[in-house]
């Protein structure tokens, strides 16, 4: 073969491919589109029939499919809530462990200690959630009781489902599922942090950095668009995640008020909860309806996201700025 033919069989290739790969893109946002279309035209029927208002009402009553009267207010506060707090807890600890491996820990431990994180995501979803429901949540009552007692004048802490014997409440729920998105964010961050560039850390270095402000200089720059993706992905999964929340709450499904110590539902626990209802296209719509917010809510928790990680701008490093710092 002369070099004509292996240009034009290289050219043939790269269209091919070319093409392979925008087809697989445009398959995703037509498939996206279409899921998103699918449970808007089954949703209207329920949120003409509707006799409260969607965004307001606290009410979710779908018995009576000639009464519908449904809400998605203790729905969006509980998801929320639930989902924020797990990010608050998770995301230190994940960048601390994935700094631990892969700045600090010999390449052995580091290894066997990445293999024990990576296991936690194949523990089932419903031992996690028997797990708080019977061991977390009344160990941590003395914990809630004194966030109570101390900070109780914050709505975020109000009294709420706190009691002596324990239960499900959002504060327990968010706990679980720092644990359960903690390997998500942990796998992502360390593969970033492990790809910061050695001429990076050898500057700061030379610049007569110690250990930790190389890290800081280079390695949590360059990783934080990584890190703002990861702890999206972890949202993403508490945002979704049903069976666990579903058993930690079921305990104390009263309406929240804004008050991580109440009970309720999240959007995918509710609809869970509810299969028994779906032999009414009403009935169905309404949950449908409800699983189009939580579609909503996660692409534009992911938009936000994407304008704060603000790609390509992560692993650029001001060494001015760092040189001036160190002095």
């Amino acid at each position: 073969m002369n070099a004509a033919e292996r240009g034009r069989s290289g050219r043939t290739a790269d269209r091919i491919f070319s093409g392979f790969a925008t087809g697989s893109g445009a398959l995703v946002v037509v498939v996206i589109g279409l899921i998103a279309l699918f449970l808007l035209i089954q949703a209207v029927p329920s949120l003409m029939a509707n006799q409260a208002n969607f965004f307001t009402s606290s009410d979710f009553s779908t018995g009576n499919v000639e009464e519908l009267s449904f809400g998605i207010r203790d729905l969006l506060i509980v998801t929320v809530l639930s989902s924020a707090l797990a990010l608050v807890l998770a995301v230190p600890v994940a960048i601390g462990i994935a700094l631990f491996l892969t700045q600090y820990a010999p390449q052995r431990l580091a290894h066997g200690l990445s293999i024990i994180v990576d296991l936690l995501a194949a523990v089932p979803s419903i031992v996690f959630g028997l797990w708080g429901t019977l061991v977390l949540a009344p160990a941590i009552v003395p914990f809630e009781l004194w966030l109570n007692g101390t900070l109780g004048w914050i709505p975020f802490f109000a009294r709420g489902n706190v009691s002596i014997e324990g239960g499900g409440t959002i504060f327990t729920a968010g706990v679980v599922l720092a644990i359960m998105i903690l390997p998500i964010i942990t796998a992502v961050t360390r593969e970033v942090y492990r790809q910061t560039p050695r001429a990076h850390m050898e500057g700061a270095l030379a610049l007569g950095a110690t250990h930790w402000e190389v890290v800081r200089m280079t390695v949590l720059p360059f990783g934080r668009s990584g890190t703002i993706a990861a702890s999206m992905l972890g949202l993403g999964r508490a945002l979704g995640e049903t069976i666990a929340v579903l058993i930690i709450l079921r305990t104390s499904a009263t309406p929240s008020m804004f008050s991580l110590f109440d009970g309720g539902y999240t959007f995918a626990s509710k609809i869970a909860s509810a299969a028994a209802e779906f032999s009414q296209p009403l009935s169905t719509g309404a949950y449908i309806a409800a699983g189009f917010v939580l579609f909503v809510l996660t692409f534009i928790v992911n938009g936000i996201a994407r304008v704060v990680a603000s790609p390509g701008e992560g692993g650029k490093i001001n060494w001015r700025n760092a040189l001036r710092r160190h002095r």
